[in-house]
C-alpha cells in the first residue's frame, strides 16, 4: 500500500489565467519545488487520468459540459474572476479525474490516503454555472466516485477562507453527502450563513460557520472540537474529502484571515483522526486556493507531513469574541438536526 498518494501533472501548469491573475501557475510550481527540495518519506507521486464524460456528468449540466468544451484552445473571459487560456479545458477534465483517482486509490485501499494537486479549482463551480476561478467541481465530482464506489456517507470539509458555494449547491438536498465550511463572512461569494442549511431531505446536512476577518488558529480550533467534529462523528462517514484551499493563511493577499501553516497542520490532522476513527482513514484532500506562494506551499507540506505521519499538530488555546460569536450562532442553526449539539 502507498502511504500518501500525490497526484499532480505538468499539464496543470498550462492553465494560464493571465501574469496578473491569482490563480497563477506559479501556485502549483512552488508546492511542487518546496516537496522536491524537503522530501517526505511515504509518499508517491502519480500522474493523474482525465476524468470521463459520464464522471463530468454526475455533477454538471450538458449546458455546462458544452459550453466548456467550446472553450477548449481558446482565451476567453467567463465572468470577471474566471479566464481560460488554450489549455484550461483539458486541465480541468484531468483536475476532475484526478480527484475520481484519489478517491478509487483510497478506497480500493491501493494509497492510506491522497491529496489531488490540481489546477484550476474547483469548489465554486455550481453544476450549471463556472465561476470564481473554478471551471468543474473537483470535490463534488470526487464525492459522486466516492458513491460509486460503495460510500454510503461522504463527508467534504471545505476550509478555503471563501465559502464552496458550487458544492453547497451540489448536495443541498441530500444527506449522504455532508457538506461543511468554515469560511470568512462576509466575503465572496457572499454564500455561506449558518442559516444556510440544506432543504427536503438534506435539511441539516449543510454546515457553514463564517468567521469574522482576522480568525487565527485557535479560533479554527475551537469550532473544529465544537461543531464540525461531533457532528462528522455522529455522522460517520464512509469517506472523507477536504477541500483544502489556503488562502486563510496570514500572508495570502486575497483572504484576511490570521492562519499559520501549523493550523493548517492541525486541521489536517483533525481529519486524519476522523477518518481513522469513523472510515480505517480515507481522506483525500483535493487543491483550491491560496494565493501566497510561500503560504500556500508552506501549508500544504505540512499537511502532507501529517498525512505520511511524519508529524501531528494541534492548536493553541483560546477563541475570539468574534468566532465565538459565529460559532453560536452556527450551533443554533443547526441544533435541531443535531443532538450533540444540544448539551
Amino acid at each position: 500500500m502507498t502511504q500518501t498518494l500525490l497526484l499532480t501533472d505538468p499539464l496543470f501548469l498550462k492553465h494560464d489565467p493571465g501574469e496578473e491573475h491569482p490563480e497563477r501557475p506559479a501556485r502549483l510550481a512552488r508546492i511542487l519545488d518546496v516537496l522536491e527540495r524537503d522530501p517526505i518519506w511515504g509518499i508517491e507521486r502519480r500522474t493523474p487520468r482525465p476524468a470521463t464524460e459520464e464522471e463530468l456528468a454526475s455533477v454538471h449540466t450538458p449546458r455546462l459540459r458544452e459550453y466548456l468544451e467550446g472553450l477548449r484552445g481558446r482565451h476567453e473571459v467567463v465572468d470577471p474572476d474566471t479566464v481560460t487560456s488554450p489549455d484550461s479545458y483539458d486541465a480541468a477534465v484531468l483536475a476532475a479525474g484526478a480527484a475520481v483517482q484519489a478517491v478509487e486509490e483510497v478506497m480500493a485501499g491501493r494509497a492510506r490516503n491522497a491529496f489531488a494537486l490540481v489546477r484550476p479549482p474547483g469548489h465554486h463551480a455550481e453544476p450549471d454555472k463556472a465561476m470564481g476561478f473554478c471551471l468543474f467541481n473537483n470535490v463534488a465530482i470526487a464525492a459522486e466516485a466516492a458513491r460509486r464506489q460503495g460510500a454510503e456517507r461522504v463527508l467534504i470539509l471545505d476550509w478555503d477562507v471563501h465559502h464552496g458555494n458550487g458544492t453547497q449547491a451540489a448536495f443541498w438536498r441530500r444527506r449522504d453527502v455532508l457538506y461543511m465550511s468554515v469560511h470568512q463572512y462576509p466575503y465572496y461569494p457572499h454564500t455561506g450563513a449558518p442559516h444556510e442549511v440544506g432543504a427536503g431531505p438534506g435539511e441539516g446536512y449543510t454546515l457553514n460557520c463564517g468567521l469574522p476577518e482576522g480568525g487565527k488558529d485557535a479560533d479554527y480550533g475551537a469550532l473544529y472540537q465544537d461543531l464540525f467534529l461531533p457532528v462528522a462523528q455522529a455522522y460517520k462517514p464512509d469517506m472523507v474529502l477536504v477541500s483544502a484551499g489556503f488562502d486563510a493563511h496570514h500572508r495570502d493577499p486575497l483572504g484576511g484571515m490570521e492562519l499559520t501553516e501549523r493550523g493548517f497542520a492541525a486541521m489536517c490532522s483533525d481529519m486524519m483522526d476522523l477518518a481513522r476513527s469513523a472510515c480505517g482513514g480515507k481522506l483525500v484532500l483535493l487543491l483550491e486556493g491560496g494565493y501566497s506562494l510561500e503560504g500556500l506551499s508552506r501549508s500544504v507540506h505540512a499537511c502532507v507531513e501529517v498525512m505520511a505521519e511524519e508529524t501531528k499538530d494541534s492548536y493553541p488555546g483560546g477563541v475570539s469574541r468574534g468566532a465565538a460569536a459565529a460559532l453560536r450562532s452556527s450551533r443554533e442553526a443547526l441544533r435541531p438536526y443535531w443532538s450533540v449539539l444540544r448539551g
